[in-house]
């Protein structure tokens, strides 16, 4: 249960011009002006981090939030709580923040907080009426010359999945939306995160540059006219009303963060978009089993040695449900082509899939199903759709192709998640913008897309290994991430290749398995196909032996795009994670979190060839640690290192 223990302080009155609020610390300072316009300042150990920026937003009923400033009553609060947390990467944190409240122009109210690691602001307005926003102002004035890392979009109408470029602040791309979050490394000054929180009917935010590192908000507006993808039925929107949210007179606006810590390596373990979303709506949580996946989509039904075809058919999905059973898999993802995508209709399965039999041969081995759907078409039908396959004992779905955060797309979002928790089935949010806190309002939804994942190496080639040190540090501190990793065929730079049928990672075997540590995800996927899982059997066990939910995280070593080594907590165990880019490394990494006085057997999966040539190689072996101990990890290129440490009493 979540306590609170807070202090409301002494509220004042009167137009004044100026506020001042520090972080419980002392070390972050922000002061917001009200003169003529509503703009505020970020100062950290009296360095500026953010220089003066306006915010604000505009209403079709005439009002300027931000402009024409009319400040009234503030009043100061300090709040420090314990969070419960759920499936996330910590089971529970403290929250302890500073906050004042302005009320502004007699129906409005904006509100900061103020963490050691962070700032948030939101408005608030309690109109007569129902109005339209017609556009928000928000800007963030970073260092020119801070080190940035951003994915830009190709749209405001995408799937989420960009990487990373790296380049100063004020060589920024002015003509492409820079998706959040995005970091800025302003040296000795720290480094700032921009991300947003607890995004209800309202649009989610992109960042435009404009000169001199001054970023400002960019927001789809409201779909006007859309046509259906012939392929998927998918709903795809071909122009937009002039206005980008409808909304009630009295209501809340989502979060704008700034993360901030001394490097970039910390932000990991920030926890403000958690804290700052809405609180659970799901009282009782028993029902959620979070756990990984047999997954067929990504292998192409890629098993061998059978005596029947394999695809979409009932025989196919047994085998993964054996495969899945035998190694203690909670589920297997039925993807795409169970119902025709073309027809769009949920309630109608292929003759080929006998979706009451699979049910029913996968309870019996104490497996769950998760049905693959596209948005729109489940929500054409969702009612039906839930009632039905949760009474047949389906356990969840895997919604996909939202490809948008428009104030439309989120509304269906919460739609999904609402009716899906009332009928006690699980989600993973596919195609789908980053994480707002969601998790933490609907507990049932168990992973996000919004990564430039696993399954990009279907059809391209880009720097796989080098994203995959670099999202934990800015993408994961919204949430968890659907990557789906667990790819068996392992390639060196020089020797991978695109094949759609028979799809290679980029990197070695052990590069895939530490990203099970390293990467949060309360329901993860095993994405190859079984029978390259069965002809190494004891890879895939200590795969299968990994938790998906812990109860402690820390970050023990890392930059980004360039390595990280994770360590996580799951009763009295601890695991230990670490990734490269294409740079060998030899790393020492201490064990000071361990108990005193404890020894550990340690359970070690590691690259078995330096070069990297031989990306599959690996090897398993066992030693004893304590405390006291060194780790001295040799990382191949695009390698990585995946340990168990288990306490021997």
């Amino acid at each position: 249960m979540t306590t609170f223990c807070s202090l409301m302080l002494l509220g004042c009155t009167g137009q004044e011009e100026s506020f001042r609020i520090t972080s419980p610390n002392g070390r972050l300072v922000v002061e917001i002006h009200t003169r003529d316009s509503l703009s505020y300042t970020l100062r950290r150990d009296n360095a500026e981090l953010l220089a003066p920026a306006r915010i604000g937003m505009t209403f079709s009923n005439g009002l300027t939030l931000g402009e024409s400033v009319r400040a009234g009553k503030a009043i100061h609060e300090h709040v420090s709580r314990t969070i419960t947390a759920p499936f996330y990467r910590q089971a529970e944190f403290t929250e302890e923040f500073n906050q004042l409240h302005i009320r502004l122009n007699d129906s409005c109210a904006v509100t900061f907080r103020l963490y050691d690691d962070g700032c948030a602001y939101r408005f608030e307005t309690d109109f007569k009426c129902n109005s339209m926003v017609m556009d928000e102002s928000a800007g963030f004035a970073i260092p020119h010359d801070a080190s940035c890392f951003v994915a830009y979009s190709d749209g405001l109408c995408n799937a989420f999945q960009f990487p990373y470029d790296r380049c100063a602040a004020d060589s920024l791309c002015a003509d492409r939306p820079i998706m959040l979050p995005m970091v800025a490394d302003c040296g000795s000054a720290g480094a700032l995160l921009i991300g947003e929180s607890d995004l209800e009917s309202y649009p989610g935010m992109f960042l435009s540059s404009a000169s001199g590192g001054r970023l400002h908000g960019t927001f789809a507006g409201v779909p006007d006219s859309c046509y259906f993808h012939k392929t998927r039925c998918q709903k795809k929107i071909v122009s937009r009303k002039d206005y980008i949210a409808a909304v009630q007179g009295t209501r809340t606006y989502p979060w704008r963060i700034i993360a901030v810590a001394d490097t970039p390596s910390q932000f990991p373990m920030n926890n403000m978009v958690y804290a700052l979303a809405a609180e659970s709506r799901i009282d009782d949580l028993s029902w959620i089993k979070p756990g990984k996946a047999a997954w067929e989509w990504w292998n192409h039904w890629g098993l061998t040695d059978t005596d029947f075809r394999p695809g979409i058919n009932t025989r196919t999905y047994k085998e993964y449900i054996d495969f899945a059973s035998k190694y203690g898999l909670e589920y297997v993802i039925v993807d795409e082509g169970w119902y025709s995508p073309a027809g769009g209709d949920v309630m109608a399965p292929v003759p080929e899939v006998d979706l009451p039999a699979l049910v029913g041969y996968a309870a019996a081995k104490n497996v769950g199903i998760i049905l693959w759907v596209v948005a729109n078409s489940l929500d054409e039908k969702l009612e039906e759709a839930c009632a039905y396959y949760a009474a047949l004992g389906v356990k969840g779905f895997k919604v996909d192709f939202i490809d948008r955060d428009d104030q439309t797309a989120v509304d269906l979002v919460y739609r999904l998640a609402e009716a899906t928790a009332a009928h006690r089935l699980i989600l993973d949010l596919h195609g789908i913008y980053k994480p707002t806190g969601l998790n933490r309002t609907y507990p049932h939804i168990l992973n996000f897309e919004g990564v430039y994942g696993l399954e990009e190496l279907k059809w391209s080639n880009p720097d796989m290994p080098g994203y995959d040190v670099t999202f934990p540090f800015i993408r994961m501190v919204q949430g968890p991430a659907d990557y789906t990793p667990g790819a068996f065929r392992n390639a060196s730079r020089e020797a991978f290749k695109i094949d759609y049928y028979r799809p290679m990672s980029q990197g070695t075997r052990a590069h895939q398995v530490a990203a099970y540590i390293v990467f949060d995800a309360p329901l993860t996927t095993l994405c190859d196909s079984p029978s390259l899982y069965d002809a190494e059997s004891a890879c895939t066990r200590f795969i299968a032996s990994l938790p998906t939910v812990y109860d402690r995280m820390m970050i023990l070593a890392g930059e980004p795009g360039e390595y990280i080594v994770t360590a996580r907590k799951r009763g009295e165990q601890w695991f230990i994670g670490a990734m490269t880019d294409w740079k060998a490394r030899n790393l020492d990494v201490g064990l000071p979190f361990l108990d005193d006085g404890r020894t550990y057997t340690a359970s070690i999966l590691s690259d078995a060839d330096p070069t990297g040539k031989e990306a599959q190689s690996y090897t398993i072996g066992t030693g004893t640690v304590d405390k006291g101990s060194i780790l001295s990890l040799c990382l191949a290129p695009g390698g990585g290192m995946a340990a168990v440490l288990t306490p021997e009493s």
